[in-house]
Parts: C-alpha cells; structure tokens; sequence
C-alpha cells in the first residue's frame, strides 16, 4: 500500500529486444525511446516533472497518458505482434516432423524477422497477457475481423481489395519506419 503523501507515477520505456534480465541491457537501451507516463490525476506537477525529467535523462521522449488508453495503445502496438508471433512458431511446433524440419530449414529472413519476438520471455508475456486482458481481447477482436476480411478477399480471389489494403498497409509502415527513423 502506498502512504498518501507519496506521488506514485507508473511508467512504461518503450525500449528493449527479445531478450530480458539484466545482462540484456546495454548503454544505448533507452536513447531515443519512449516512455509513457500514466499518472493518477492526483500527482503534483512537481513530482510528475521530476519523473518526466529523469526518463528524458535517460535519453526518452515522454508522453502522458490515462493507463486505459495505454493498455489499448500497448494491445495493438506490443501484445497482439507478440501474440501473433507465438502463434505462427506454435502453428510450426504443431507441424508434422518432416515439414516442421522443413519450415526451420527454409525459413528466411521474412519469417526469422517476424517471429523474433517469440523468443521473449514466456513468463513474463504470460503475465502481461493475463494482465491486460480486457484491453488484449478488444484489440484482438478487431484484428480477426479484419484477417477475416482478408481471408474472405482470398477466397474470393479479389485481388483489387489485396492491392487497396497492401497499398495502405505498406504505407503506414513507411510512415512508421519515418517516424521512428526521426526520432534516432
């Protein structure tokens, strides 16, 4: 239990890789990163400066927000590529042995780029998962209605509703490898 006297300012350093604990951690780990503060509307401005101040020491950009908006934010931003990212190296572990042999073998960058979260810490995203759960679910349910759509686009071979959604896929990733880019 926290005293009242004390400003409590929970905080989340968008910063790290697929690999965790202490010997994980290296000079440059927070430079240019976010951290997103989620103060409780009763924090003095003095203390919620001093933390902003101490996470910009450390080299990040700081944004405030409710932690409710975190948690849909962090849903679709960190936990559902994570999910996801389980999810297909789970669908390979499930595989039989000879085209699960295969799959490992011929897995290129696309695939090893795309499912290097999975090597994360299960423990930790076990808990982050059972954590977030309300905010996780509703961004997942909007991500299967949208693979539904795709789904049913393949089905239907409508292929000028692939290229419309690829066209505008691609280009906010660009917009995001801009950003992010920006901010280095």
């Amino acid at each position: 239990i926290i005293s009242s006297d004390i400003d409590f300012i929970p905080g989340h350093p968008i910063a790290g890789t697929e690999h965790s604990g202490p010997d994980a951690g290296f000079a440059d780990l927070f430079k240019n990163g976010w951290c997103i503060l989620t103060p409780d509307k009763k924090v003095s401005t003095k203390s919620l400066n001093i933390v902003t101040e101490m996470w910009k020491k450390a080299g990040m950009k700081v944004d405030i927000m409710s932690s409710e908006h975190h948690d849909i934010v962090l849903a679709i931003t960190s936990h559902i590529p994570h999910i996801i990212a389980y999810s297909i190296v789970g669908t390979v572990a499930n595989l039989e042995e000879k085209l699960k042999k295969e799959v490992t073998k011929y897995a290129a960058s696309g695939f090893k780029d795309f499912t290097r979260i999975a090597a994360s810490d299960p423990i930790m995203w076990r808990d982050i998962l059972l954590l977030n759960k309300d905010a996780i679910l509703e961004m997942l349910g909007q991500f299967k209605y949208d693979l539904n759509f795709l789904e049913e686009a393949i089905k239907k071979n409508d292929g000028i509703f692939l290229q419309e959604l690829f066209t505008k896929t691609r280009g906010i990733r660009k917009e995001i490898v801009i950003k992010s880019s920006k901010s280095n």
